[in-house]
């Protein structure tokens, strides 16, 4: 099951590799595509788990497109950036 969720603050790969590394656990889920440019997430997997998907980007401060506005935006903007950064440090390590 192919499952593309749009979401917002995803700036660069260390924000790939965050979300990945966020998405792993999820269990079903066979692999994680993550299209900075279009801001999206596209998962297989072989059940439905796009609830608990939403969930984990929203609290890694990548919420879906349009489930945030105003004030709350800003909040998500910060963890994004922050989630980012740790990201880039990751890739550094890491190679």
């Amino acid at each position: 099951m192919q499952t593309r969720i749009e979401v917002e603050n995803i700036g660069c790969q260390g924000c790939v590799t965050t979300i990945k590394q966020k998405l792993a656990p999820v269990g079903g889920i066979t692999s994680v595509e993550v299209d900075v440019a279009m801001q999206t997430v596209t998962i297989e997997s072989d059940a439905d788990v796009r609830a608990d998907v939403v969930k984990i980007l929203d609290g890694a401060g990548y919420p879906e497109r349009g489930s945030k506005a105003g004030l709350a935006a800003l909040g998500d903007k910060a963890k994004s950036f922050v989630s980012c950064a740790l990201g880039r440090v990751d890739n550094a390590r890491n190679g």
